[in-house]
């Protein structure tokens, strides 16, 4: 190998860390319907954009945020009050993201790692990687309990570059929201935005925006 391709190659990305919910799987109206059920029941006016501003993020984190919100409740009535309206019967049911699957399968054949940063619980996280069937792709995850800071803090995707040995500038992030994107950029890593849950115009921190991850060209290593 040349000088010239071994600069070229330092560039190049070496791994992947990916979102869930809005990147791999369609769980956002379910989300939000949930915060519409919390708030409905505490009788609190809320739109489109204050929901939205939610997605992405743990619920304690956006609870202790908005401290005005909900005032008079504790946060850990909240959380479980949560936890309940996301166990209703008439929620939006999930998505599954194809392409995304697809984009998965084809960095893994090429021997690219990779893991993944959510905001989600750790059952919602095995449950949902076990139904794509990729589950077994991935060499980890961190999930909301591993952090003691959600998105858009860094810290997630920090400890995702751990879990794949690689240094945050030969990272990719995938994501769908302001806030994880912010947080994969905090972290250093370059930003991959998918417009499944919010408008590009929303997206405009990331270094790239599509409709899909299979619009996404992984470039090939030189051996």
């Amino acid at each position: 190998m040349g000088v010239n391709e071994t600069l070229i190659n330092a560039d190049l990305p070496r791994a992947a860390l990916f979102d869930l919910d809005g990147t791999l799987i369609n769980s956002e109206p379910r989300s939000v319907a949930v915060w519409a059920k919390l708030l409905d029941a505490h009788n609190v006016d809320y739109d489109e954009t204050t929901l939205r501003r939610f997605m992405g993020r743990r619920g304690k984190d956006v609870l202790s945020e908005y401290p005005d919100l909900l005032p008079g409740v504790t946060l850990d009535v909240l959380i479980d009050e949560l936890q309940i309206y996301g166990s209703a019967p008439d929620l939006p049911p999930v998505e599954h993201l194809p392409e995304s699957v697809s984009f998965l399968r084809r960095l893994h054949a090429e021997g690219v790692p990779f893991a993944l940063v959510t905001s989600a619980g750790r059952e919602w996280a095995e449950t949902a990687l076990t139904q794509l069937g990729v589950r077994e792709l991935f060499k980890g995850l961190v999930t909301a309990g591993d952090v003691t800071e959600g998105k858009p803090d860094p810290q997630g995707y920090l400890r995702g570059a751990e879990i794949l040995g690689y240094a945050p500038e030969h990272i990719v992030v995938f994501e769908d929201t302001p806030a994880g994107i912010q947080a994969g950029r905090r972290a250093g890593m370059r930003v991959v935005a998918i417009t499944t849950t919010h408008a590009r115009e929303l997206l405009d921190g990331a270094d790239r925006i599509v409709d899909h991850l299979t619009e996404v060209d992984w470039p090939r290593l030189t051996p």
